[in-house]
């Protein structure tokens, strides 16, 4: 991921309450856009302009060819509020995050995220990095929003199971299920990702628990029981791929 830096100049009188508003309208855009990643945009107010930061997967991330029409209404409306549009300054690459996949065609990509992750929940199945959103025909309404929820939705759940607390099996069979409602949500977006892009697109099915690594690895695929042990795993975390049903899976690493 690269840091950025967007500074909002005013040139007339206004009010924290109108910038606040005007800012946090562009970046909730931009979020669904997929062209900047995380929940947490903190705002300072220095020397009389404003000033955010924010990851974004790409330094061109945040040029307007890239904008959908929402981004473009957001920018328009700073205007409404005394602010110009945003200086862009690219700080440099953030060495806790994974770097986006470069443009190209993949053969396959899957829907794949976790609770550690700040990065686009489309990745590669060549190169296994993230795909930036905004190189993908947008989902509903122009923008990325079901698949952003739907991920947010899955690493909380899978924070939730991390820590071992009284919601951990109920949030343990929303990402390792394939019949529950969080699996059949991301099913559903990766059918459509598929249909608008053309490229095979995979559901991620956690897995965790099982008896032992042998009765694991005779597992058959949870939707239509056929045989998708691999050979060797894929980017050392599928072990299972079935194409008929375009799911994919891991080896439990803790058995009951």
């Amino acid at each position: 991921m690269i840091l950025t830096k967007l500074t909002f100049e005013c040139f007339e009188d206004t009010t924290i309450t109108a910038v606040e508003r005007a800012i946090s309208s562009l970046i909730t855009e931009l979020k669904y856009n997929g062209q900047v990643i995380g929940n947490e945009f903190p705002c300072l107010l220095k020397d009389g302009h404003f000033v955010t930061q924010a990851l974004c997967p790409t330094e061109d991330a945040l040029q307007h060819f890239n904008n959908n029409q929402a981004v473009n209404r957001a920018i328009s409306a700073l205007n409404e509020s005394g602010l110009l549009q945003p200086k862009i300054d690219i700080l440099g690459q953030e060495i806790h995050s994974d770097m986006s996949d470069p443009q190209h065609t993949p053969s396959w990509q899957v829907l794949y995220t976790s609770y550690i992750q700040t990065c686009s929940p489309l990745r590669c199945g060549e190169h296994f990095a993230p795909i930036p959103l905004y190189h993908q025909p947008p989902l509903a309404n122009g923008c990325y929003k079901q698949l952003i929820n739907w991920q947010q939705d899955w690493q909380a759940c899978d924070q939730l199971q991390m820590n071992g607390r009284s919601a951990e099996f109920s949030a343990l069979a929303e990402i390792g299920d394939v019949n529950s409602s969080l699996a059949l949500r991301g099913r559903a977006i990766a059918a459509t990702i598929e249909q608008n892009s053309g490229i095979e697109t995979y559901y991620y099915l956690y897995r965790v628990g099982g008896k032992n690594l042998k009765s694991e690895q005779q597992r058959r695929c949870p939707q239509c029981s056929g045989d998708w042990a691999l050979s060797e795993a894929i980017h050392q975390v599928f072990d299972f791929k079935c194409d008929e049903c375009r799911l994919v899976s891991n080896l439990s690493w803790d058995y009951n």
